[in-house]
């Protein structure tokens, strides 16, 4: 069953939650961390609706990666995808929300710039499963500049699966100095529980999963969207692993 989200009662729910002092607060520690909490970004309802859409779309189409990238100095990733496409063909409530015009405006509110709907077809959205012992999702940046993450499932902060970030950070793919980055920047990690939101900053937070220390399971669905700097540049890196596991940058390990 689909249900679209109802605009009405999403601007509602903002109305109340987001107001002129919540939202000036909110842009500062964005600015600043290049990362955010926003669980309140929708109501509960929503957010059960979207869980159970991830979760028929898991049962549909899952491709296993297990891959280091030389773009981001041979960092891993080991998951499993449900890619851009797929979703975007298979979900109706998805596809919306991500265009979702006071999403976007509330967004755009707390980024202090416009957030624009415009990316790359891989790039709309993607599903990761995390499940099992190594399981993570390898430092790295985005090639757009914003992303609203669902934490649909995680297991406890335990076992892993944090995520940590090093906000004011740049990318370049033919030298990354991720290792340099690291050793001259103040790491922040942050534990989740299931069902919250985040709102990262992608293009200049580096960013990664901590790997599981065990078996266990840790979801998301990632929703791109672009900033207008990012529409003028051309993607480059042949990079593109969740699209295409033989991607040139990419080193299976299978």
């Amino acid at each position: 069953m689909n249900y679209l989200p109802d605009e009405t009662r999403l601007q509602q729910h903002h109305c109340k939650i987001f107001t002129e002092d919540k939202i000036f607060s909110l842009r500062h520690e964005f600015s600043r961390n290049g990362f955010l909490k926003l669980r309140d970004i929708v109501d509960d309802q929503l957010r059960e609706k979207i869980t159970i859409e991830v979760n028929k779309l898991i049962d549909r189409q899952l491709e296993r990666r297990d891959l280091h990238l030389a773009t981001t100095d041979n960092t891993p990733r080991y998951m499993s995808v449900v890619r851009s496409e797929f979703i975007a063909e298979n979900s109706p409530l998805i596809n919306a929300l991500s265009k979702s015009k006071v999403l976007l405006d509330t967004l755009s509110r707390i980024a202090d710039t416009q957030i624009i709907a415009s990316v790359s077809k891989d790039e709309e959205f993607l599903i990761t499963k995390q499940e099992r012992k190594g399981d993570t999702h390898g430092w790295h940046w985005g090639d757009y500049s914003f992303a609203l993450i669902w934490i649909i499932e995680t297991p406890p902060i335990a076992k892993g699966g944090m995520l940590q970030c090093v906000p004011h950070t740049s990318w370049d793919k033919t030298n990354p100095r991720i290792h340099e980055l690291l050793c001259s920047n103040p790491i922040a990690t942050y534990g989740f529980k299931t069902g919250d939101i985040y709102f990262l900053r992608t293009d200049t937070t580096l960013h990664r999963t901590i790997p599981l220390n065990e078996d266990a399971i840790r979801i998301i669905l990632n929703m791109t969207w672009a900033a207008e700097k990012d529409l003028a540049r051309s993607l480059h890196g042949n990079d593109r692993w969740w699209e295409d596991q033989n991607a040139e940058a990419a080193k299976s390990l299978r």
